[in-house]
Parts: structure tokens; C-alpha cells; sequence
């Protein structure tokens, strides 16, 4: 059996370089090695995105729900055995099948779970869904790339 850990966010920072304002996961509530990761982001009225988009009617940009999938699956590639070379960093470099279902909004708790498709260095791909209360915010194939 695999064992499961957890993240705190100064644990995210050591393994992700994402900072404020675009460091997009709060805390990592599962992690199984090569098999999937769950993250969790706490949106608040002070995303700085929210002064424009949009103003009387705040909607998280669909583009940084996928940034933050991008970001949970950059731990589960970096932290299994095997996992992203120490010296490289990952980029994401596609995004298929990407759908949004619902608009997350202040006071929404996203979870992001990521599970590992395939890896074959220095490529990998992995699936993504977001939800909010359990309902499907949005989905996505990403795919990522090690790179100097």
C-alpha cells in the first residue's frame, strides 16, 4: 500500500518556485507517489484577478483554474520516486480536453486532483479535476515538460 502525505503551503514552496501572486494551492491533503495528487486553493475576495475580472461580479479566470491543476501536478511530478530531475524544472506545455462547468467565485474552496497518465522522460501527462462542494468546476489532459 502507498502511503499518503500532506503539504503545508511552505512545503509547496520548497518543491514548486510559484510565489504570490501566482502560487494558485494553499495545502496538499494527499499525495500517492506516481499515482495522484490533491490540492486544495481557498479563493478569497483578494485575488488580485478579481480587480478586473470582473468588477461587481468577481469569477475566477478559467485559465488560472487550469494554472493551479498545472501547479498541483508540478508536486506530484517533482515529489514521486523518479520524479522530475532535481536540477530541472517542469513547464506545462498543453492543456486537451479542458472543459469549465461551473464559475468559482470568492469564498470557494477548490480541490484539485491530478492522477498520473504516463511519464516518459521528459514528458508527462496528467489528468486534472477541479471541484467545489463536489460539484465539477472543471477538467483537463496536461502536459508537462522537464527543461533546463
Amino acid at each position: 500500500m502507498s502511503e499518503i502525505r500532506t503539504y503545508d503551503i511552505l512545503e509547496i514552496q520548497k518543491v514548486i518556485p510559484h510565489r504570490y501572486p501566482f502560487l494558485l494551492i494553499d495545502k496538499i491533503i494527499e499525495f500517492v507517489d506516481n499515482e495522484r495528487c490533491i490540492g486544495i486553493k481557498n479563493v478569497t475576495m483578494n485575488e488580485p484577478f478579481f480587480q478586473g475580472h470582473f468588477p461587481g461580479r468577481p469569477v475566477m479566470p478559467g485559465v488560472m483554474i487550469l494554472e493551479a491543476m498545472a501547479q498541483t501536478g508540478a508536486i506530484l511530478a517533482r515529489e514521486s520516486k523518479d520524479g522530475v530531475i532535481p536540477t530541472k524544472t517542469i513547464f506545462l506545455v498543453g492543456a486537451d480536453d479542458v472543459k469549465w462547468k461551473k464559475q468559482v467565485v470568492p469564498g470557494d474552496t477548490m480541490r484539485i486532483e491530478m492522477t498520473s497518465v504516463k511519464k516518459r522522460r521528459p514528458i508527462w501527462i496528467m489528468d486534472g479535476v477541479v471541484t467545489v462542494d463536489g460539484k465539477l468546476v472543471a477538467s483537463a489532459r496536461i502536459s508537462a515538460l522537464e527543461s533546463d
